[in-house]
């Protein structure tokens, strides 16, 4: 099997007043609450959700 990156996500600022898209990629990334992480496999589609939404986000290597 080969080993896939993970990086873990978190919500640091709240997506309310945000553009709509904005709001769709954090919740896509399957954040909800503030202060929120979630481990998810290191994929351009992750990534692009990522970069969408950078500023209310913080990202790191697991």
């Amino acid at each position: 099997m080969s080993e896939t990156k993970k990086i873990k996500v978190t919500l640091v600022k709240s997506p309310i007043g945000t553009q709509s898209y904005h709001r769709a990629s954090v919740r896509g990334l399957g954040l909800k609450r503030m202060n929120q992480s979630v481990v998810l496999d290191d994929t351009p589609a992750v990534r692009g959700m990522v970069t969408r939404a950078n500023f209310l986000l913080k990202c790191e290597a697991v």
